[in-house]
């Protein structure tokens, strides 16, 4: 075994690792930004190099150790990074580059798969049968992924994914699918190791998504029985063999109805959701990621495999469900996770939350006896989190927990289209806002007894958590984060703004990639204006009624803050 790790990653990823590296008695180093010197996983490894840019090769392999483990994300599916770690001596924590290239390839994986006898979705050169789905050939995480359901929409889904994938993988080729609408999302943990023998540890499901992402995921699937359980896994293992693979990978598939799966992309890495499979097994993944690399055999075989109670994971993200799942950034006024549960984070109060990175905060696993409890348990646990400082998909989350679909596990990747479009948390309390606004501003003036939350003389206000930033309290009431701003003391004339429509303003952080508008045109309700690019995936801002650009103030690459003035309009609507 290596005496010294690399962690080429950051947040949560890089804590779990060294947490599992330190259990092996491994010396861990940690790479950061400048922005990020004293972050959470900096202060949790033995070693600490700062780089310019997690995405900066040369400059990672710069900093010591025997092996390097990308975590996920970043250079984790890069078989050129992975080659440079091999060439400079090292021990790569993953799978063989040549391994990486056939499943990180869609195109080439599909071929491999249909080879190896596991039935794959159709693939489209011309001509397709909508509905479609768009995938970036060279990558995942939803990411260059578009659902087109006819012909017309096609040429602007395919401009925008290729776009997309670009600048999240360097890589703009796409491929066409047939769409299948409604199915499960399966996936099935594999493991191999450098000695021949390959195994799977079950499966999960992660059919509960937004945009192509996982949100929430399961183990056991409620749709999953044993004979497709033994199916699943002969074929992720098939999969796996037929690239020559070693470490720790998933394999995916679409099941419909019938219980018929299709397979449809293979990950050479580590999962965000490992820890769902953890908890059922009772093994820790990445100590054996750690013992494979070392040149060490698979601890258990097949047959050994046990699989006890019911595990549930949500993702806790720093995006808004009300407004289409932006994401948001800013800082975390006041970070409490919930007791009693599994939480991978890297979060304390005070963190500046970057729009440069993924917009995932958080992890909460629950493992119970059943999926009732562990649903429940799940629900609760996240009502009892606080994130409070900017919007989070918290509530949203414990919302789908409680929806009837999912708790008879019926749930599949239409879930949140069918049932949960539109959900909106409920709105502020505006008397009840300005009275613990009051309470906290007394709290911070220190007037002691006086400003107690219960001293009101006829109507007694029970404590609330809260953080207060100059004008803005933020606070949890009933499992939901609200923000009330005092604007008593705004101008009239800020009071107004916004409020007649005639403008468009960044709804967030963000990077401007297209601008399709300009002074003079007549658009179109609904029609593209501008195109943002914010925690690696691009959002559309589109017009709300028929308008007449009258101004346009930003360009293409310019970085924006959210409320920055875009675009102007005519008075009116055009007719």
């Amino acid at each position: 075994m290596f005496s010294t790790l690399l962690i080429a990653n950051r947040g949560e990823i890089a804590l779990r690792v060294a947490r599992s590296a330190r259990k092996l008695g491994i010396r861990t180093i940690a790479v950061h930004v400048e922005a990020e010197r004293d972050a959470p996983h900096v202060r949790a490894c033995d070693e600490a190099i700062c780089i310019e840019s997690y995405l900066d090769i040369p400059s990672i392999l710069r900093a010591p150790g025997e092996a390097v483990h990308p975590g996920y994300g970043f250079h984790s599916e890069n078989p050129a990074f992975a080659e440079a770690v091999i060439a400079a001596g090292r021990v790569w924590v993953g799978p063989p580059p040549a391994a990486m290239r056939a499943l990180g390839d869609k195109a080439n994986a599909k071929q491999l798969a249909a080879k190896a006898g596991v039935p794959v979705l159709p693939t489209y050169e011309s001509k397709p049968e909508y509905p479609v789905v768009i995938k970036a050939i060279a990558g995942g995480g939803g990411r260059g992924m578009r659902l087109v359901r006819s012909a017309k929409e096609l040429d602007a889904a395919l401009a925008s994914a290729k776009s997309e994938a670009e600048h999240a993988f360097g890589d703009g080729r796409l491929m066409l699918e047939k769409a299948i609408l409604s199915p499960r999302h399966i996936e099935v943990q594999i493991f191999a190791d450098a000695h021949g023998k390959v195994i799977h540890l079950g499966e999960r499901d992660c059919s509960v998504q937004r945009r192509h992402q996982k949100l929430i995921e399961e183990s056991p699937s409620p749709a999953v029985d044993i004979t497709l359980r033994k199916k699943l896994g002969a074929a992720a293992t098939a999969i796996a063999r037929a690239a020559g693979y070693v470490g720790a990978g998933t394999v995916e598939f679409l099941v419909d109805e019938n219980r018929d799966f299709l397979f449809i992309e293979a990950n050479a890495r580590l999962q965000v959701e490992h820890p769902v499979t953890e908890a059922v097994t009772g093994l820790d993944l990445v100590e054996w990621q750690l013992r494979i690399a070392a040149g060490e055999p698979l601890p258990l075989g097949q047959d050994d495999i046990r699989f006890e109670g019911h595990a549930i994971e949500s993702r806790l993200c720093a995006e808004d469900p009300s407004r289409d799942f932006l994401p948001q950034s800013g800082r975390l006024a006041l970070w409490r996770p919930a007791d009693g549960v599994r939480v991978d984070h890297a979060l304390e109060t005070g963190l500046e939350i970057s729009p440069q990175y993924d917009s995932l905060l958080a992890k909460l696993i629950v493992h119970a006896p059943g999926r009732d409890k562990a649903r429940e348990q799940l629900a609760a646990a996240l009502d009892a989190t606080l994130a409070l400082g900017l919007p989070t998909n918290k509530a949203f989350l414990a919302a789908v927990l409680r929806d009837p679909e999912f708790a008879e596990g019926r749930a599949t990747t239409s879930l949140l289209e069918d049932r949960l479009t539109g959900w909106k948390a409920p709105a502020v309390d505006e008397p009840l806002a300005r009275r613990l606004y009051a309470c906290a501003k007394a709290d911070a003036a220190g007037f002691g007894e006086w400003s107690a939350w219960s001293n009101a003389r006829h109507d007694p206000l029970p404590a609330a958590p809260h953080a207060l930033n100059g004008d803005t309290l933020y606070f949890a009431r009933d499992g939901h984060s609200y923000t009330w701003r005092d604007t008593t003391m705004d101008p009239p004339a800020k009071r107004a703004a916004g409020l007649d429509g005639r403008a468009l303003t960044a709804p967030m952080n963000g990077r401007v990639v297209a601008v399709h508008a300009k002074a003079g045109d007549a658009v179109a309700a609904g029609a593209p204006l501008v195109v943002l690019e914010a925690m690696k995936m691009e959002h559309t801002l589109a017009a709300p009624a028929a308008l007449r650009v009258a101004a346009v103030h930003v360009v293409r690459g310019v970085q924006v803050a959210p409320g920055k003035l875009l675009m102007e309009f005519e008075q009116g609507e055009m007719t």
